[in-house]
């Protein structure tokens, strides 16, 4: 298995991968705990998979529920 593939198919279009948090470590924290190890666990994963999007600002550990998020996309 390739490294690649255990990257989140979602990475491409994430924000949070490409660096939108001012803080470097912490993008860098949160790719190896969720982008490139747990992506079947982000938040921004599951609801990406569901409505085919996810809000910037949502983290991938975010306390609020797939659902709270989705509620307030709409």
């Amino acid at each position: 298995m390739n490294a690649e593939s255990n990257i989140c198919k979602r990475h491409q279009k994430c924000p949070i991968y490409h660096g939108i948090l001012k803080a470097e470590k912490s993008t860098e924290a949160y790719r190896e705990l969720f982008c490139n190890a747990d992506w079947e666990g982000c938040k921004r994963y599951k609801v990406a998979e569901i409505t085919g999007k996810c809000p910037p600002r949502v983290m991938p550990n975010t306390f609020l529920s797939i659902t709270e998020i989705i509620d307030e996309m709409k």
